[in-house]
């Protein structure tokens, strides 16, 4: 059997046991009680508002997406693109898009479960909550290999083309997915930040009330904005990074070798590496009474038994496929996954309470919320240190031990750093269910609050949810560092395109004045692009701010409980601002990479991505770990130190976890996607620089 058909049967394979496992995970979280009758009518709620929103969204994304459609159209029939790039495209951001909302659907029904379920043990809990994450983690990858798989049957067996036709046309579909993740990530980012950022301003600061309190009227746009952003989002950005990774070490692989065996490689992996996420999902577990080291220890368990089974598994993948003369770029992917790992402690060790620079920042809260703020600003900047060198080793090794300084030269090099990313995101699939159960487990903590369920209820959701935040920040970091070497391999595959559609690639020498000029662009671009959310959390919030003291006003007795908020009032207003505000980020990092390409040609978009890729990685990674590093300081002294809730300490606290919101959940993860958008647009474009472009 030629390794073609069984490249295409072994990747639909996979993709069909990720969904099938999808399917089955999601049926046995749906027979759970949703609880009690206020329970389930607060979780109404939050689905209702969830999906209401993505219903407004996704109407604004299919006019970008129709406008797309045509330009690309247009480009096909002027013979700059081929024929399948528009609909590549399409398929792309709709795979994405629904990702994203099958996460949102299940994060929606188990969240009361939850609840519910901790009623009974804070293992029951977990189980939910990490069982939800885990469809959210499956269906990720089982789309996304089923997007690349069917168009690969296609272009081979259908169409007949060849192998740098097929990557060149499936390179495409990343710029989609892309797209349609950028889409997410902003809007839903404003949405969740801004409902946060309003709740906790007036209601805790102001009102002195608990946080998911169910007088404050933001309280349902909260948990609402924890599905749009948390899981709806997250679930569209990762999906990307994944197709990215293969894809642009598919597209390296066929430019180093020129044949279907290094394409192989990094569907194959990514087939193995459902198989093994699976397996390592009924390792999840934990006992009563656990501290929350010892629930992160459950939940790394899974995670670090599939990193192990993988990196196994790709000796004898690499040793048959590519033959043993090859069996260096075994160690690129080693590499990868040791970084994925490393890069995770090292978020971890700034975020979590556990360890001390958290327990230190929340000692800041004694002095007031400008120090707290100041020492989460350099905790935050002092963190992208060790990413910045393990990625650094990460990408010397991977190219180094593929051959990358010796006779077979900068092809492949290339390929291994990019297997290096694809090892990563091998095991994304319960990576990303432990990233995706964070949600879940604050939803429940919420509607605990709003149920007037047992104090013993709150305290295990509470633990469940620190837990969460300290996952999701590894879970962050994880897909930053991986966006990193996938922007990096992109890069190189940018270059190979030039050269496909007849461009001449000459000196990338930093005295290259376009070279210089793009990289000052593409360093700058990140930061405008953090201001842009930033300010548009700040304009969404503000509204909400003056919404929820309204009502505090107005309505006669919601302090005393005898009156109920305007629950919807807020979700309304907080749908309208992240729908508007997410238009303008997304165009900017569309219109950039082309507008840089036509005024200075191929050196200049080059720059632009090298000087993007590095201070987006870094920027992303620090708003991202002091974000992080001020939500579990708030937690930690919740728990009891420097005077606990309510404290002036506390309120502190609030205030700094308030600013980090929209670093950590809007701006920070938007950038990694910004980064790979730019390639993505730029190889899509290429052929329209090289023809059209001034210099």
């Amino acid at each position: 059997m030629k390794l073609e058909v069984i490249l295409v049967i072994a990747t639909f394979v996979g993709a069909l046991c990720a969904l099938l496992y999808a399917i089955i995970t999601a049926n046995r979280v749906l027979k759970f009680s949703e609880g009690t009758d206020k329970m389930k009518k607060i979780a109404s709620a939050i689905r209702s508002g969830a999906n209401a929103y993505l219903k407004r969204q996704y109407k604004v994304v299919i006019i970008f997406f129709a406008c797309m459609f045509v330009i690309l159209i247009a480009m096909a029939a002027a013979k700059m693109l081929t024929w399948y790039v528009p609909f590549a495209f399409v398929t792309g951001g709709f795979f994405s898009a629904l990702s994203g909302y099958v996460g949102m659907k299940i994060a929606t029904a188990a969240n009361s479960r939850t609840a519910n379920a901790c009623r009974s043990g804070l293992n029951n809990g977990l189980r939910i909550a990490f069982s939800a994450g885990s469809v959210m983690g499956f269906t990720v990858v089982g789309l996304g290999l089923l997007d690349i798989s069917i168009w690969f049957g296609l272009l081979k067996f259908v169409f007949g083309c060849n192998a740098t036709q097929i990557t060149s046309a499936m390179l495409t579909f990343g710029m989609g997915a892309s797209s349609m993740a950028l889409f997410a990530r902003v809007g839903g980012g404003v949405f969740t930040k801004a409902a946060d950022v309003g709740a906790d301003l007036v209601g805790k600061v102001e009102a002195g009330i608990p946080e998911d309190d169910p007088r404050n009227p933001a309280v349902i746009a909260d948990n609402v904005g924890d599905n749009v952003g948390d899981v709806a989002g997250m679930g569209a950005d990762l999906y990307e990074s994944y197709v990215g990774a293969i894809i642009s070490a598919s597209a390296l692989g066929v430019a180093a070798f020129g044949n279907f065996n290094a394409m192989a490689i990094p569907m194959l992996m990514a087939a193995i590496g459902i198989v093994c996420s699976v397996i390592g999902t009924f390792l999840v577990r934990t006992k009563e009474g656990v501290s929350q080291k010892g629930l992160l220890k459950s939940l790394s368990r899974g995670t670090n038994f599939s990193a192990v089974v993988i990196a196994v598994l790709a000796f004898p993948l690499i040793y048959f496929i590519l033959g043993k003369e090859n069996i260096g770029f075994y160690f690129s992917t080693i590499a990868g996954l040791a970084a994925g790992v490393l890069i995770g402690q090292s978020t971890e060790l700034f975020t979590s309470e556990s360890y001390k620079p958290t327990r230190k920042l929340a000692e800041k809260s004694e002095t007031g919320s400008a120090t707290i703020i100041i020492g989460g600003l350099s905790l935050g900047m002092l963190s992208t240190a060790l990413p910045i060198v393990i990625i650094a080793v990460c990408v010397l090794v991977a190219y180094a031990t593929a051959g990358g300084f010796g006779a077979n030269g900068a092809n492949f090099g290339l390929y291994g750093i990019a297997l290096a990313a694809v090892g990563m995101l091998s095991t994304l699939g319960i990576t990303l269910a432990t990233d995706a159960y964070g949600p879940v487990a604050d939803n429940a903590g919420g509607i605990a609050q709003m149920s007037g369920l047992e104090p013993e209820v709150r305290e295990r959701t509470d633990a469940l949810d620190a837990l969460g935040n300290t996952t999701a920040a590894t879970g962050k970091g994880f897909a930053i560092g991986s966006a990193a070497l996938t922007a990096l391999a992109l890069m190189a595959s940018y270059i190979d395109k030039v050269k496909e559609v007849g461009g001449t690639v000459t000196s990338f020498d930093l005295m290259n004045p376009t070279v210089l000029i793009g990289l000052f662009v593409g360093a700058c671009l990140p930061f405008v692009f953090a201001a842009l959310t930033m300010e548009s959390v700040g304009k969404a919030a503000q509204s909400v701010v003056v919404e929820v003291r309204r009502q505090f006003r107005e309505i006669k007795g919601i302090m005393e409980g005898e009156a109920d908020p305007d629950y919807a009032k807020c979700v309304d207003l907080c749908t309208k601002a992240s729908l508007k505000e997410m238009v303008l980020p997304t165009v900017v990092a569309i219109v950039t990479p082309i507008a840089v390409g036509m005024i200075l040609g191929v050196t200049g978009v080059v720059g632009m991505l090298a000087g993007a890729t590095a201070s987006g990685f870094l920027l992303a990674i620090f708003m991202s770990n002091s974000g992080g590093a001020w939500d579990n300081a708030k937690k930690y002294i919740e728990s009891g130190v420097h005077g606990g809730k309510g404290s002036e300490q506390h309120k502190a606290a609030v205030v700094g976890d308030t600013v980090g919101d929209p670093f950590k959940d809007t701006s920070g993860p938007a950038i990694n996607i910004l980064i790979k958008l730019l390639s993505m647009v730029s190889i899509v474009f290429a052929a329209l620089v090289v023809n059209f472009s001034l210099l």
